[in-house]
């Protein structure tokens, strides 16, 4: 007998006559014999969320090649990656295709400028965009997070594509 059927089994009967129809024990356990729990959503990247999105959309199946398919518009990097995803999370994929998926939240960094903080006494440097997009530094009191929204917040892949070698990699925090 399964957890389940001995937890039931523990339950008193109802035997009021207010109710033309109640569950016994047997027609519960007859409707949730087969019953598990919802597992929860995979948690996919956004390129590959996109790409069954782009998939169903053109009614395609989940397991055209990537490779293959230059209409999407992505990158033959991205489309690599979409690839090496699939083949490491296969079974998250098809469950994706299948039911949904929540899309992955991208960890996000501050960029803080190492020798400009360690020379000011009082303020940390963060890369941020100023006016017209032009890339500055702004200062932060040492001690506090760099909250203002004109400081960059990136993902890895974008700072890996960027020159970073005098910044220090901050995390940005859940609700920053």
């Amino acid at each position: 007998m399964t957890k389940f059927e001995e937890e039931l089994n523990a339950l008193p009967v109802s035997h009021s006559t207010k109710y033309a129809k109640y569950w016994n024990k047997a027609q519960l356990l007859t409707v949730f014999k087969d019953w598990q729990p919802q597992q929860a959503l995979p948690v996919v990247p956004d390129f590959v969320a996109e790409w069954i999105e782009i998939l169903k959309t053109k009614g395609l199946k989940p397991l055209k090649n990537p490779e293959t398919y230059e209409e999407t518009g992505f990158t033959e990097e991205t489309l690599l990656d979409i690839v090496f995803w699939i083949s490491e999370h296969q079974e998250d994929y098809m469950r994706a295709w299948l039911d949904g998926y929540t899309v992955e939240k991208p960890q996000l960094f501050y960029l803080k400028h190492i020798d400009m903080s360690k020379s000011d006494a009082h303020l940390n440097w963060y890369l941020a965009k100023g006016t017209d997009n032009v890339l500055i530094h702004q200062g932060i009191k040492k001690g506090k997070s760099p909250k203002l929204k004109c400081i960059l917040k990136l993902t890895q892949q974008e700072i890996d594509s960027m020159q970073t070698g005098s910044y220090e990699l901050v995390p940005v925090e859940d609700g920053e």
